[in-house]
């Protein structure tokens, strides 16, 4: 894949040169224009011939309006290639370790959830960084959505398939990218946006004959200048009218501002999100999620497709923004009411159209989401896809699983199997390696019930309602100390093992915030409550005595460490999950180490 980003910058820093010089050259040909034009009008009004002032006149605007339009469109060929450019680098900065350009989506964290503060599925350095490429605030919602809870194992197969497909479909992917990138520092929430101009009542503006007016007003234009080049008379009258036009214009400038500002200046970002719906329809989805997304882009009370009518109503915006430049619109207000020509198409558009298109913005903020999925799978190829299985008995076999965050030359993969067992009780030494396996498990997890690959050679599970305790801090704002917020989050854990079924709890070293001895017996209870209400889950701890549990619950509750080897007083750390309990601990060693000598 590294090969195919930088084959693609290669590839479009060489357009991007070539289409350099063809704006320069466009840029050059409107001064022309503009100086050759200005000296042609000066000869024809020195002739004292009206028509050919008039003539000259029009034709000089022409030749203008046709190279700033093509102008237009070479900047707008520019800064897609220039997007298309970025998508590209971004992912080859992903791989260098640098941080992704995409929300990393730090705004959705939330310390009271169940489990996403302790398994780092929001932030810097997060699930969420790794996986997103969505641009628009819906994609970045839904992914974040996606991530919070668990889909149910059909749901889960789908997106798996979809995913599948488009993680071998790079070019397709990127172009929906590199379409949606203008948004991906903007924050702009265009479904509410749109939302609001929909529900905004029909805007009050003219009525039915300066409707009727509009219409005729070019044709009389043209009728009056061709009758003023056989009798001079009609001259006049074609300069008073189409100063009445302007006036018109300017005196309606307050009311066509105001229907302007009811969708924005965004009819170029409106053309962007036509051409992703565009992209999605023409797609031949192979994927059932793919077909029916695609089908849900049909319009209902149209037969044409929301592309073409979101690319109706951005060519609207776009013309109605030619009045931003006062020459050009000067003069297609002074010949046909241009301004009141495009803000009629638009209230008529809104009014014909505006039922259809809501739910498209949901269809692309789900492609967003699958391509970022997708963009894992084709970045991390030596991941596999788990199996996600309904199942009353909880399942959980894991072979060659490692931590998605963690890169894969220095991440340690393990295998376990929940077999004979429904709660796993992990001791060892510090820094051996216990909490970063729950939050491999807990991450991974999350990971496949959103419909992504995961970091293992093979994952097979039930659908598991997650619930962890890991991170404990106390709060001053809250007045909470860290005993205090560690029973408020076992208090959590219980009440979620307890009304929730299939619930899978990873609990990281209990009760830190007390001594040795309630710490101990606390721990004890908490974990034979856990079993008593039929938990599933993890539990890691450095109290060696806690193991004796196993004795007490065969069948229900197994050990499991990870260890330390000392050689030549040199601790070696291989982070591998062993069965049993754990008998070697190193925290004396660890003192010794920055000089502390531990005496009996």
């Amino acid at each position: 894949m590294l090969d195919t980003y930088r084959k693609h910058i290669a590839e479009t820093d060489g357009q991007l040169i070539a289409l350099r010089t063809s704006i320069n050259r466009n840029s050059l040909l409107r001064l022309v224009a503009i100086i050759g034009g200005g000296a042609v009008l000066f000869m024809a009004v020195q002739s004292e011939r009206v028509w050919m002032v008039m003539a000259f006149f029009l034709a000089v605007i022409v030749l203008f309006a046709g190279l700033v339009w093509r102008q237009s469109k070479l900047e707008a060929r520019k800064a897609a290639l220039e997007d298309f450019l970025a998508v590209n680098q971004n992912e080859l900065d992903v791989f260098d370790g640098k941080p992704s350009r995409y929300d990393h989506g730090g705004g959705f964290s939330n310390s009271r959830h169940l489990y996403s503060g302790d398994l780092d599925i929001f932030g810097a350095s997060s699930l969420f960084a790794l996986i997103n490429r969505s641009a628009t605030v819906q994609g970045n919602r839904l992914l974040a959505e996606w991530l919070s809870s668990a889909a149910d194992a059909a749901t889960v197969g789908l997106r798996q398939q979809a995913v599948s497909e488009l993680a071998g479909e790079v070019d397709w992917c990127q172009q929906v990218q590199a379409k949606l990138w203008f948004n991906i520092h903007r924050k702009d929430d265009f479904k509410q946006r749109f939302a609001a101009f929909l529900n905004k009542g029909e805007a009050t503006f003219g009525n039915a004959l300066l409707r009727g007016y509009v219409k005729v007003a070019p044709w009389l234009m043209v009728l009056v200048i061709g009758l003023a080049f056989f009798v001079p008379f009609f001259s006049g009258i074609a300069i008073a009218l189409a100063l009445i036009h302007l006036l018109t214009a300017m005196g309606f400038g307050y009311r066509v501002n105001r229907v302007a500002g009811q969708v924005g200046r965004a009819g170029q970002l409106l053309g962007a999100f036509a051409v992703s719906f565009a992209l999605i329809e023409n797609r031949p989805w192979q994927s059932q999620l793919g077909k029916a997304l695609q089908a849900s882009l049909s319009a209902e009370t149209n037969a044409k497709s929301i592309s073409a009518i979101f690319g109706e109503l951005a060519a609207l915006i776009d013309r109605l923004d030619y009045r931003l430049n006062m020459l050009i619109g000067a003069v297609l207000n002074m010949l046909m009411l241009w301004d009141f020509k495009q803000v009629f198409a638009i209230l008529d558009w809104r009014r014909h159209h505006g039922a259809d298109m809501l739910k498209a913005f949901d269809v692309v903020a789900e492609v967003e989401a699958l391509i970022g999925l997708a963009t894992l799978r084709r970045n991390h190829p030596g991941w596999a896809f788990p199996e996600v299985v309904e199942s009353a008995e909880p399942i959980l076999q894991a072979r060659a699983i490692a931590h998605p965050l963690i890169p894969a030359t220095a991440a340690v993969a393990n295998d376990y199997s929940m077999e004979n067992h429904r709660v796993a009780l992990i001791t060892g030494s510090n820094m051996a390696g216990k909490s970063t396996f729950l939050r491999t498990v807990g991450s991974n997890a999350v990971l496949a019930f959103c419909g992504a690959p995961v970091c293992a050679e093979e994952l097979r599970l039930s659908v598991f309602h997650l619930v962890t305790y890991m991170r404990i801090a106390d709060s001053l704002s809250e007045s909470t100390s860290t005993f205090k917020a560690e029973l408020n989050r076992i208090q959590l854990v219980l009440q979620t093992v307890t009304n929730r079924p299939n619930t899978f709890f990873l609990v990281d070293e209990m009760l830190r915030g007390t001594n040795s001895m309630d710490k101990y017996l606390g721990s004890k209870a908490i974990i034979k409550q856990l079993i008593a209400y039929g938990g599933v889950g993890m539990v890691a701890t450095h109290d060696l005595q806690l193991a004796k549990l196993a004795e007490g619950y065969p069948g229900v509750l197994a050990n499991y460490h990870f260890d330390i080897q000392v050689t030549g007083g040199e601790m070696l750390f291989d982070y591998r999950l062993k069965t049993g309990e754990c008998t070697i601990f190193n925290a004396s060693l660890l003192l010794k180490n920055i000089g502390i000598d531990i005496v009996d």
